[in-house]
């Protein structure tokens, strides 16, 4: 019998003896965060572990096994804070102790599926603490990096990878809106080709310790079956290469090779999309300067002469999108990236057909409209190009990410009304109305987008697409009942979760998971029904 299944057994039995009844991030915001002290909790690290019965366990178990023992043996998890976001909180903490930053240490890794049938056994891997904001709360998101690829219960058609990630949902009530938004862009993006991760709700068990429920989902990254561009080989300099790029408000974390800032045609105003033609506003992209987000390069690159070729190619992308929707001029570059050259032999729509993959665009903008994604503006909003030899040339728009404080969940969007995505919204302390995101906004106004939208739209309305979200919502908040209780129960319960202050009113005043959900499912309900009012053709 292996660890985990004699675990299991063991505490079956103590559970049946005791007659347990079992029942069913990014904040930016500097005042928001309250763990400010310590990052650890005494009274939600129990020395209870886990809880499983056959009638109670209900998802795949991931147990973590650190290979080093001792009472400091937990603090890799209970400890680290992201260094940037600890230097945020010391600066209006008096008397903060810095933590630790997240670092790797040794484990192995065992998988078991809710029917108690062993997929990996303890496999050898490196765990740390992952994210940026999310790792100052207590419940902390984490990245498993095996020795040797795995596929991890069937996900990415059971592709191995060595990378894996498990999102705490620390923050998301109904742990269901990274789930939600993943299979939406599944079914939006991932259909016409582009990547979108995929994922699984499980539980996580650390040193025989109950952890929760985490959404075991997948690293963003360049490789076969996700980000597929083309991956230089070491110390390669040539620039006939894929790029995989994030729009980061985080990018001056980076080192220079592995970052640069748009210019946005001078930072020239945009008309936002609030089906009013703007209502008489405009925004910069930069914000007048309230808005610092630059573009990190996640991909390898060893040399400034990439660098460089990817910063010319997507300042000039941008200009070309500009030129036509703003000028009406149709606008290539020359081959050395370093000018743009006006011509007749191209519509404006043919030069931004030229340079961007449009259908991938289209469905990220649709993706974020429908979600109302609150980090629009400053985050984890992901693009790529490929120069290599079987690459378009052409920027893409994949692998959207990062959705616990959307759906209706902070208060931006809240009545689920309104257009979003390419309109003015507010940054994430509530102080400013003047962010966008320039990449959504900047084509938006324009007609024949619109009327690429629309066609989308109706596209993935009338196959069933939402239908298919609202009963995934309601089957797996129904059937995983008993261990969104135990994560409740080993994380406080929801009244008293340390994140709630920065949620809208309706998800605060959940009090418990299937609430939460059933909100989660109303907010879709009452976006798509306002979408669709407007795009359906």
């Amino acid at each position: 019998m292996t660890a985990i299944k004699k675990y299991v057994a063991l505490f079956a039995v103590c559970l049946t003896l005791a007659g347990c009844a079992l029942e069913g991030d990014t904040a930016k915001n500097s005042q928001e965060t309250t763990n400010t002290d310590t990052v650890t909790n005494s009274e939600n690290t129990s020395d209870n572990p886990a809880e499983f019965v056959t009638s109670g366990k209900c998802m795949p178990v991931i147990d973590i096994r650190t290979k080093e023992s001792g009472p400091d043996a937990m603090e890799f998890v209970t400890m680290p804070v992201a260094r940037h976001v600890a230097k945020r909180i010391a600066s209006w903490t008096p008397n903060y102790n810095m933590p630790p930053e997240p670092y790797y240490v040794n484990c192995s890794v065992s998988v078991t599926d809710a029917d108690d049938k062993l997929l990996i056994d303890s496999a050898d891997a490196n765990v740390k603490v992952r994210g940026n904001w999310t790792t100052a709360y207590n419940k902390k998101p984490l990245r498993i990096k095996f020795e040797t690829k795995q596929s991890m219960l069937g996900l990415n058609d059971g592709n191995e990878y060595k990378n894996w990630l498990l999102l705490a949902e620390y923050k998301d009530f109904s742990m269901l809106r990274n789930r939600t938004a993943f299979q939406l862009a599944g079914e939006i993006l991932g259909k016409d080709g582009y990547y979108a991760a995929d994922s699984q709700l499980v539980e996580v068990t650390i040193n025989g310790e109950y952890w929760g429920v985490y959404l075991v989902t997948e690293q963003q990254q360049v490789n076969s079956g996700r980000v597929e561009i083309t991956d230089p080989e070491k110390d390669y300099t040539g620039t006939d290469i894929g790029y995989f790029l994030e729009y980061d408000g985080y990018y001056y974390n980076e080192d220079p090779l592995h970052s640069f800032k748009v210019n946005y045609h001078n930072d020239a105003e945009l008309t936002p999309y609030d089906g009013n033609g703007g209502s008489g506003r405009t925004a910069k992209p930069s914000a007048n300067g309230k808005n610092d987000v630059g573009i990190t390069i996640k991909s390898d690159i060893n040399s400034k002469e990439q660098h460089d070729h990817i910063e010319h190619f997507v300042n000039n992308v941008y200009d070309i999108m500009y030129e036509a929707a703003y000028n009406d001029k149709a606008f290539v570059m020359s081959d050395d990236l370093l000018t743009l050259i006006e011509t007749t032999d191209l519509t404006p729509q043919e030069a931004v057909e030229k340079v961007v993959d449009l259908r991938s665009l289209v469905d990220s903008y649709i993706l974020a409209e429908l979600t109302c994604d609150a980090d629009i503006y400053w985050s984890s909003f992901f693009m790529d190009v490929d120069f290599g030899k079987d690459g378009s040339g052409k920027l893409r728009f994949e692998a959207p990410w990062d959705f616990d404080s959307s759906f209706g969940n902070k208060d931006r969007c809240a009545d689920g009304k309104g257009f979003y995505a390419g309109n003015i919204v507010f940054d994430v302390d509530g102080r400013f109305e003047e962010m966008c995101n320039p990449w959504l906004m900047v084509l938006v106004n324009e007609d024949w987008y619109q009327d690429i939208i629309k066609e989308r739209w109706t596209e993935i309305y009338d196959s069933g697409t939402f239908e298919r979200a609202y009963e995934m919502i309601v089957s797996e908040a129904e059937k995983f009942e008993p261990a969104f209780t135990r994560n409740y129960d080993k994380w406080n319960n929801i009244r008293q979760n340390d994140a709630r202050n920065e949620l809208c009113a309706g998800a605060a005043a959940c009090t418990n998971e299937k609430q939460a959900a059933d909100y989660l499912k109303g907010w879709l309900e009452s976006r798509v029904s306002f979408l669709d009012s407007e795009w359906h053709k």
